[in-house]
């Protein structure tokens, strides 16, 4: 017999008064009181409930064990305060991994219910477990509103960079994440996406935080770069990602394309140029003295000329479409304020060189493979933002001059200071490496230039272990200064993307919800959470919370057979 099928004693009205916890304390008191030489009555007494809900109880915990088809055991657990409390937290962690957290589903998670057999203990309809998704949602939301007030009231003031970005759904979604924590500070719709809007939103975000903008890495969007220079008065980063897309469509799939032809044109002429040789072949043998001996080796000689012309014309196509994308490929390499290769700074003025070098290389590379005019409007449209790339290497070196000042250094102390944000930086570059080799290899030099900055003979060891805590530190905001990509934008965006696409739609509370769970609940391989690394503070914990003030799961209402 289905769980839920099962027909429970008349209701007792009384009964109904009483919460679930208690009404599984009462009958576990019960159970621990309940004699040959004790009555029902004077139990009931004893534990201060009426004898006629007391009986209500009782039948009903013996129908559920009747006609659930589960051992006594389980449905005694279940029944008994430690089973409530494993039940509650079993259904709440159910509906924040699968339903809130992976769109599992609410029919999904019903089903869950039931090939479990928990249905027998909770409501396992879509209406009761819905009810439960939408009173989660709501608690969400309130844990994000009072954890980012309380969080933010105890916060020390920080300078900070922002990355932001819109997204469709397909109504407009503003985007602004502070990359180093990667804590979302806003995420919600809008009806525009021009400055003035942009304001508003970031306004309202940071009204109550000691938080300064000094700069926004972003696309080159003039809603944007009006927002943060403007408005915020901050410096605007150009994302260099945008800059190499723009290289890349004028050039990649162009130059890829050449070099397809160059090599189907190669193997043309060599399937020729190997017919001619078996038709001259033949012809040799069987008539050596025809006239037409002379014809075919002349065919093989223009054959063979053809064959060295393709050749030639693939290894240039090859040689230019390799040139351009190391090209592309050096536009990040060399976007750094230290040398990938030895760690030494690097000025503007020698980030503009090396950069300027590439571009140079990508127009060259256009000029000979003589690409359309279309190709060459994209590669000045992304050399327009170099004076952009240099001025954000510029204020990069500047912020470390004022800073440096503000904390009053001396020269030899700036000298370390140099050696460990150096360090650190490419610690941070390392982390973002695709290959392992090359991640490999700048985690080395960190290592290797950090334990130079650290060495027992030089300034370090003259100093003590809070100077150098606080040596450490500093650097590492520092390093923290240059921010060249808003790639934690897009990817959010691509996530919100996914989540459009698995629910249709997103509501104002289900994208709040969303944002909740991206910085209170995701942990990184070091524990901690998005807001914990923003605020500097650990939040109270996000389950925690939820199991204390969700409601405790509904019974499922029974079918009642007709009489």
């Amino acid at each position: 017999m289905d769980a839920q099928d099962y027909t429970f004693p008349e209701t007792d009205p009384e009964a109904c008064r009483w919460g679930r916890e208690t009404v599984a304390q009462k009958l576990a008191q019960f159970d621990q009181l309940d004699s040959p030489w004790t009555s029902q009555s004077q139990i009931a007494s004893v534990i201060d409930v009426p004898r006629t809900t007391l009986q209500y109880w009782l039948q009903q915990r013996e129908a559920l064990l009747q006609n659930s088809g589960l051992p006594s055991e389980i449905v005694g657990f279940f029944e008994s305060p430690l089973g409530l409390a494993f039940l509650h937290r079993l259904i709440a962690a159910a509906h924040l991994v699968f339903v809130q957290a992976n769109d599992c589903g609410i029919r999904n998670l019903c089903w869950f219910l039931e090939l479990s057999q928990l249905h027998a203990f909770v409501a396992a309809s879509y209406g009761a477990q819905r009810k439960v998704a939408e009173e989660m949602e709501a608690l969400l939301v309130a844990f994000g509103e009072e954890e980012d007030q309380r969080l933010g009231a105890q916060m020390q003031p920080v300078e900070i960079a922002l990355c932001e970005d819109e997204t469709f759904h397909p109504q407009i979604c503003l985007v602004g994440i502070e990359p180093v924590s990667n804590f979302i500070l806003l995420e919600q719709y809008a009806p525009h996406r021009d400055a003035e809007t942009w304001n508003q939103a970031l306004d309202q975000t940071l009204r109550n935080l000691p938080v300064t903008v000094i700069q926004v890495t972003s696309d080159e969007a003039k809603a944007l770069i009006t927002h943060t220079e403007i408005h915020l008065g901050a410096h605007h980063s150009p994302d260099v990602f945008h800059v190499q897309y723009e290289a890349s469509k004028a050039t990649s799939c162009a130059l890829a394309n050449r070099t397809r032809q160059a090599a189907q044109q190669l193997q043309h002429t060599q399937q020729q140029l190997q017919e001619l040789d078996q038709q001259l072949q033949a012809c040799r043998e069987q008539c050596p003295e025809s006239e037409h001996v002379r014809v075919l080796e002349e065919q093989v000689h223009q054959a063979h000329t053809e064959q060295e012309q393709a050749r030639q014309q693939l290894e240039t196509c090859q040689d230019q479409q390799q040139r351009a994308t190391q090209a592309r490929r050096g536009l990040s390499q060399d976007y750094h304020p230290f040398d990938l290769d030895s760690g030494k700074p690097l000025s503007a003025q020698d980030v503009s060189a090396r950069l300027a070098g590439h571009f140079d290389q990508l127009e060259q590379v256009a000029t000979q493979a003589k690409l359309s005019k279309h190709a060459v409007e994209k590669l000045a449209k992304a050399r327009r933002v170099l004076d952009a790339m240099i001025n954000s290497i510029s204020f990069f070196w500047a912020m470390i001059r004022v800073r440096f000042w503000k904390w009053n250094l001396s020269e030899p102390v700036e000298q370390l200071m140099y050696e460990l944000i150096a360090g650190y930086y490419l610690q941070r570059v390392a982390q973002k490496t695709s290959g392992a080799q090359e991640r490999e290899r700048l985690r080395q030099l960190a290592f290797e230039i950090l334990a130079r900055a650290r060495s027992p003979d030089g300034l370090w060891a003259t100093l003590d272990a809070e100077v150098q805590a606080d040596l450490e530190q500093k650097a590492q905001s520092c390093a923290n200064i240059f921010q060249r990509s808003s790639s934690c934008v897009e990817g959010r965006n691509g996530h919100l993307s996914l989540k459009h696409h698995a629910l249709h739609q997103l509501s104002e509370r289900k994208l709040r919800v969303l944002t909740v769970l991206h910085n209170y609940l995701i942990r990184r391989p070091d524990n901690t959470t998005a807001a914990q690394r923003f605020y500097g503070t650990p939040p109270r914990e996000l389950f925690d919370w939820l199991l204390a003030h969700l409601s405790t799961v509904a019974r499922p209402r029974a079918r009642r057979t007709a009489a």
